[in-house]
């Protein structure tokens, strides 16, 4: 090829040497062989393989080498950004041809490949710049809080490699009463152009993270680990009441509740330690005397709740605290001691009294009064 060249080339020089003989300074063989080294030094034009572009045509500079002067001149439209299309080797040669560029050298190549280079933004990149351009507005919460839902599908978006600058949002629109937004995202332009505009439009809901319940449970039951599952439901649904499982696991059930409800803590209470119609213990207790006695709970109760239970000795109804499973305290109520009475005791009959007043322990029968001295 690089024979062919020199010889279009001296072709086209030999054209001016009749003229540039008549010159008898210039002999003819010296015109000739000025015109053989003007031609060689002049880079041959080489086919490329492989063509990256960036703008939107196809220049002659970007498919052949030593393009001179015509670099510049587009011959074809680029793919789409982040694309790749190929043009048969004869086919450039052809659009190469009708713009006056010989001589290039295709080193056998017969098709040549052409990418679009191009900036990809995914689409959780995109929700994520929408949630952060909607976060704390109207009352919402934080971006990573925010549930979002577009109008149209949300694809990765393949923009020009120019578009390389930041991604801000320049419009931000959003109406509480129904949720909708409309965001408008610019993509920032480093050579200089135009920036890229991105328009979205949906609905926007404020999530939180509750515990759902797996399965229909009953009122009174009590909520085991494999019974909930975390999920992020809408905060209008479950408010600022949500529950979280360590505060489920071994709750009791205000009512019946089907699975896929999300559990608010209103709907969950402390376990019935003391169920009605239950034997139940009822303890005694003062100050050097525990006793326990036989009972029965007419009415349920968790921890800390003040129940009424039958003391099945004496048959009457008494009130106490529940304090464990199936314990009620009755503790009498302690007299009052007149202040002067009480700090008119001498200090010496404080061992007494402590004596008088040691611990006696009875099991479940009838109190036992102390054996006298």
């Amino acid at each position: 090829m690089a024979v062919r060249s020199l010889s279009v080339a001296a072709a086209l020089l030999a054209v001016s040497v009749p003229a540039l003989a008549a010159n008898e300074a210039v002999p003819p063989r010296v015109v000739v062989a000025s015109a053989i080294q003007t031609a060689a030094a002049i880079p041959v034009p080489v086919l490329r393989a492989d063509v990256k572009v960036t703008s939107e045509v196809v220049r002659i500079g970007d498919v052949i080498d030593n393009a001179g002067v015509a670099a510049q001149i587009a011959i074809y439209r680029a793919p789409d950004p982040g694309t790749t299309g190929t043009l048969p080797a004869a086919q450039v040669i052809d659009a190469l041809r009708a713009h006056q560029v010989i001589g290039v050298d295709t080193h056998g190549i017969r098709n040549v490949v052409v990418t679009r280079l191009a900036r990809t933004i995914d689409a959780d990149a995109i929700e994520l710049q929408i949630a952060v351009a909607l976060e704390h507005r109207h009352g919402l919460g934080d971006a990573r809080d925010l549930s979002l839902t577009f109008d149209k599908d949300l694809r990765t978006m393949r923009l020009d490699a120019t578009n390389s600058g930041a991604i801000n949002a320049v419009v931000t629109r959003f109406d509480p009463r129904n949720g909708r937004f409309d965001v408008t995202l610019e993509v920032g332009n480093d050579s200089g152009g135009a920036p890229a505009r991105l328009r979205f439009t949906g609905t926007a809901v404020e999530t939180v993270e509750a515990a759902v319940l797996a399965r229909d449970v009953d009122r009174n039951s009590l909520l085991k680990f494999s019974d909930v599952v975390m999920e992020r439901r809408p905060k209008a649904e479950v408010g600022n009441d949500a529950a979280n499982r360590d505060h489920v696991i071994g709750m009791q059930a205000r009512r019946q509740m089907r699975a896929g409800q999300a559990l608010r803590r209103a709907d969950l209470t402390k376990p019935d330690l003391v169920q009605r119609d239950q034997a139940v213990t009822l303890i005694y207790q003062a100050a050097g005397i525990y006793l326990t006695v036989r009972g029965k709970a007419t009415e349920s109760g968790t921890e800390g709740d003040v129940v009424s239970a039958l003391n099945l000795q004496s048959k009457r109804t008494v009130s106490g605290v529940v304090v464990g499973r199936g314990q009620v305290s009755v503790s009498p109520v302690a007299p009052i001691v007149p202040r002067r009475l009480a700090s008119a005791a001498p200090a010496t009959e404080a061992p007494a009294m402590a004596a008088a007043s040691a611990p006696v322990s009875v099991g479940n029968s009838a109190p036992v009064s102390p054996k006298p001295e």
